[in-house]
């Protein structure tokens, strides 16, 4: 059997404390394949980032005026290059790739990874209640269904 060699992982992370172990999990896989890296953020609309009290991750602290984000996308793509440039110093490589991108989720991933010719996607499960998974859907899910790329699903679910 012959060995499929694997260049590119993108790891797309959303600004969940559980991005974390996403990033770290991520990492660990395309360091262990020596493999290309790139840290995705995708955003929706800047309206998104209003309704969530966010918590320092991985030492990023960088919403402290959501009002700003409301109104300004520029601000909002800076803030998120921040936070991913935070996650690579977090994970001491420099030479991880970031990319902030603004659109629908799923489709959004999936249009970066065929473009940067992603080997495996990294992405995590929050396990949303089933209310919820009903009315918003699942962005993992969907690029599940759509892709042939390979997904590593990092659940993150917290224990109760």
């Amino acid at each position: 059997m012959e060995t499929i060699k694997m260049n590119t992982v993108l790891i797309a992370l959303d600004y969940n404390p559980t991005d974390q172990k996403i990033a770290e999990v991520g990492f660990s896989l395309a360091k262990a394949m020596n493999a290309k890296i790139i840290l995705l953020h995708v955003f929706l609309t800047p309206v998104d980032y209003s309704s969530v009290a966010y918590e320092p991750i991985m030492g990023f602290a960088g919403f402290s005026n959501l009002d700003a984000y409301q109104q300004n996308t520029e601000i909002l793509s800076k803030t998120a290059l921040d936070f991913l440039d935070n996650v690579k110093k977090h994970l001491g490589d420099s030479s991880i790739e970031t990319l902030v991108k603004e659109g629908e989720y799923a489709e959004t991933i999936l249009e970066t990874a065929n473009l940067y010719k992603a080997d495996i996607i990294v992405i995590g499960s929050h396990s949303k209640k089933w209310l919820e998974k009903i009315v918003m859907g699942s962005t993992t899910e969907k690029i599940l269904h759509d892709t042939n790329i390979p997904l590593l699903i990092i659940p993150t679910k917290k224990k109760q």
